[in-house]
C-alpha cells in the first residue's frame, strides 16, 4: 500500500528540511499485529484526515539511553518539527523506513539499525558509539495522538534500551536541547507538564512510557535485571 502525498496548504511554510523528510521518507505501514502491509509517505502517516479514513498505523521506535550514572538522556524536539514541536520527550524517537535494512525482522535488526541512523541524524551520536548489538527491545505499545488539528501519530512502537556513556552533538533541525536527568528530576519534570510551569510538556508516547513502564525499568536497571523483563511478544494497546 503506497499512497501519493495528500498536499496542504502548510506545506509552503513548512521547514525545508522537514518538508524533505515528509516527503521522501516512507514509513513502515503494519496492522495491529505488527505485520508489513505496505508504505507511505512520512506525510500521509502523520495526517490525521489519512490516519482516521484509512486507518493508517506506522512502525517506529523510541530509544531510551542511559549513562553510567543510570541518567536518561532526554531531548525537546525541535520548533520545526511537523508534529509535537518543543516537547521534551525520550532520547530518540523516529521510524524505520521502508528499506531492506530496516525491514529485517530477525531479532529487531531494522528497527535497530534505524535507531543507530537516527541517534547519529538528531543527537550526531556515531555508530561506533551506539553498537547495534547494544540496542536491547523491551517491549512494544501501540498508540492514537493527534499533534493538533491536522497533524498526529497513530505507532506501533518499539522501545529501546542502551547503557552508554556517548558524545552529543545535537542537530539543531530535529533537537532543540538536552539534559541527563535522574528519577527524581524527570518527576520534576513530568510535574512541570501536569501543571503547565514553564511551558513544559511532554510528547504523549513518552507519557505513556513514563505512566506505564519507565519507573519500574529504572528499578531493574539499578537492581542489574532490567533485561530480564524485557517482553517482545506482547503489544501492549496504551491510550
Amino acid at each position: 500500500m503506497s499512497a501519493k502525498p495528500v498536499m496542504g496548504q502548510d506545506v509552503e511554510v513548512m521547514d525545508p528540511v522537514q518538508q524533505r523528510l515528509m516527503f521522501e521518507d516512507e514509513c513502515i505501514l503494519v496492522d495491529e499485529e505488527d505485520n508489513v502491509v505496505g508504505h507511505d509517505s512520512k506525510y500521509n502517516c502523520h495526517l490525521m484526515e489519512k490516519i482516521e479514513k484509512d486507518n493508517l498505523l506506522h512502525r517506529a521506535f523510541s530509544v531510551f539511553l542511559f549513562n553510567s550514572k543510570n541518567e536518561l538522556l532526554l531531548q525537546k524536539r525541535s520548533a520545526t518539527k511537523v508534529t509535537f514541536p518543543h516537547v521534551w520527550t525520550n532520547t530518540c524517537c523516529s521510524h524505520p523506513l521502508y528499506r531492506e535494512s530496516e525491514l529485517i525482522k530477525e531479532n529487531h535488526l531494522g528497527v535497530r539499525n534505524a535507531a543507530q541512523r537516527k541517534l547519529f541524524d538528531e543527537l550526531g551520536i556515531e555508530a561506533k558509539d551506539a553498537p547495534i548489538d547494544e540496542f536491547a527491545p523491551l517491549g512494544r505499545i501501540l498508540y492514537k495522538a493527534p499533534s493538533d488539528g491536522k497533524w498526529g501519530e497513530h505507532e506501533l512502537d518499539y522501545l529501546l534500551y542502551m547503557k552508554r556513556d556517548v558524545s552529543v552533538k545535537p542537530n539543531p533541525e530535529e533537537v532543540a536541547d538536552v539534559q541527563y536527568v535522574n528519577k527524581e528530576q524527570l518527576q520534576e519534570l513530568v510535574n512541570k507538564a501536569k501543571t503547565g510551569a514553564d511551558g513544559v510538556k511532554l510528547s504523549p508516547w513518552f507519557q505513556l512510557v513514563v505512566e506505564n513502564f519507565l519507573y519500574d525499568w529504572w528499578k531493574k536497571l539499578e537492581e542489574g535485571t532490567l533485561l530480564e523483563s524485557a517482553d517482545m511478544k506482547t503489544i501492549h494497546r496504551l491510550k
